[in-house]
């Protein structure tokens, strides 16, 4: 069980039974059956998809005055120093 904040008071046995019965006599939320369980978990999804073709995460050394202008052009300066290095592959080899 998680920690509590401090303050926090629990319901007693008697009081948690109440709320218990009280929420399964309460027909607009029955609790979903075993059956119905398995039926939903197939269309429960988590996080975003995983992108078509993945990229390799490294670690590299770049002059500070590079990563600095790219970093300020904003969100996705990553994905524009990728393109930048492809750019520059199309017409010179590595080497």
């Amino acid at each position: 069980m998680p920690k509590l904040k401090p303050g926090t008071i629990l319901p007693t046995l008697e009081e948690d039974a109440a709320i218990t019965a009280a929420a399964q006599d309460d027909t607009d939320a029955l609790p979903l059956t075993d059956a119905e369980w398995t039926a939903a978990m197939p269309k429960v999804r988590r996080g975003r998809r995983l992108a078509a073709v993945t990229k390799e995460r490294i670690t590299i050394r770049l002059s500070r005055d590079v990563v600095e202008t790219f970093r300020a052009s904003g969100d996705g300066w990553q994905t524009r120093v990728d393109t930048a290095l492809k750019d520059w592959l199309k017409t010179h080899t590595p080497g």
